[in-house]
């Protein structure tokens, strides 16, 4: 086999596909990228057998055909190296000895079989189809994922639930301490299905589209896993067993005080006063009519701070405690000027809601307190 191809795209492509593969593979053959040449086009796939991730490069001068293994770190730490050239690829067909030559030099090295590589599982039954715009999934994603779990106990929780109806979509997430909602009307599956997409492949799925592009992504789901396909990449996982809760049930309906307050004002105020928190990043909010004290203190280490910023608020004075870096979380992944705080007492959970919402867009995010 022989072919060449730009090693800038070959190494960009790679990149991408190597966040698939994991740093302890139960088969060997996983610390390896699979390389198919197919006519004048080079197949790269990555995978952990959960996930499973493909790229198609174009490459030229083909001679050819076949499949082959190299190693994921040697592969990009090699192309890391080299300038933006031209490369050609030799590989020998009984040996699967590679010479890869460049402009001013080559290196060697040994391939393994591409047949020791797992192939794609078969889709399952009840599979359903539809397509998406990029910029819709990475806002579902990126407004969801910084809330889910990794508690081991709660695997439902360690993903991003997508709840498809025929006229939205929603996807929730939850670290059973915060619960983020985030509804996409603007969109119409036209069926309903359930699933859990997990963490990891939803962060891989996050980077490799566009998330301000109108291209189409093709989504193939059925009762166990889904495939995501645009003009670059195919990304295949299974979904995560279990039932996730009924997550309307637990959002107040009723909290009748309001916080109104500039959004990039709370967040400042929160990440100045929680260095001198202690360790469970407790901040207090001492809430008045017309402005909001923070505080956070460290007794075994005498330090504490104080800050007070404007903000309207229709309740009665209230004291109510959250965890900082929870409160930095979701002030950063809420996009507005301003920011609504609801609530009802400082034992009850606090809604968190975006001064003005996008059209077609939901947001809602629930924040347990602290006890002070």
């Amino acid at each position: 086999m022989k072919f060449n191809v730009q090693s800038k795209l070959l190494l960009n492509r790679l990149n991408a596909v190597s966040k698939v593969v994991s740093s302890k593979n139960a088969y060997a053959i996983l610390d390896n990228f699979l390389f198919e040449l197919q006519s004048d086009r080079l197949i790269v796939t990555g995978s952990d057998m959960e996930t499973r991730l493909t790229t198609i490069i174009e490459v030229q001068n083909v001679e050819g055909l076949g499949k082959f293994a190299l190693d994921v770190k040697r592969t990009i730490n090699s192309l890391k190296e080299l300038p933006d050239t031209a490369l050609t690829f030799e590989i020998n067909d009984e040996t699967l000895a590679v010479k890869v030559t460049y402009q001013n030099g080559y290196y060697d090295a040994m391939a393994l079989s591409g047949d020791e590589y797992p192939e794609k599982a078969a889709n399952a039954n009840d599979v359903k189809q539809f397509s998406l715009p990029s910029k819709s999934i990475a806002s579902g994603i990126g407004h969801t994922l910084f809330a889910v779990g990794n508690d081991e106990m709660h695997p439902q929780f360690s993903g991003i639930f997508w709840d498809i109806m025929p006229d939205m979509i929603v996807y929730v997430a939850s670290d059973s301490h915060k619960l983020v909602r985030y509804r996409q009307t603007d969109v119409h599956p036209n069926f309903e299905r359930q699933f859990i997409l997990p963490s990891k492949p939803a962060a891989i799925l996050a980077s490799i589209i566009d998330r301000n592009s109108e291209e189409m992504v093709n989504i193939t789901v059925d009762e166990s896993s889904a495939t995501f396909e645009n003009s670059d990449f195919q990304l295949s996982c299974r979904f995560i067993n279990g039932r996730y809760p009924r997550y309307n049930s637990v959002i107040p309906e009723d909290n009748p005080y309001t916080m109104a307050v500039e959004r990039q004002t709370l967040l400042n105020a929160v990440r100045r006063v929680a260095v001198f928190a202690n360790v469970g990043g407790l901040v207090r909010l001492d809430l008045h009519p017309d402005h909001v004290v923070l505080t956070a203190q460290d007794v075994d280490h005498s330090t504490s701070a104080e800050e007070t910023i404007n903000c309207e608020y229709n309740g009665e004075p209230m004291n109510i405690g959250f965890k900082s870096a929870d409160v930095i979380d979701v002030v950063n992944n809420i996009d507005s000027d301003g920011i609504f705080l609801k609530l009802l007492d400082p034992a009850r959970a606090g809604v968190f809601l975006p001064s003005e919402q996008k059209a077609g867009e939901d947001l809602i995010v629930l924040q347990m307190p602290m006890m002070i």
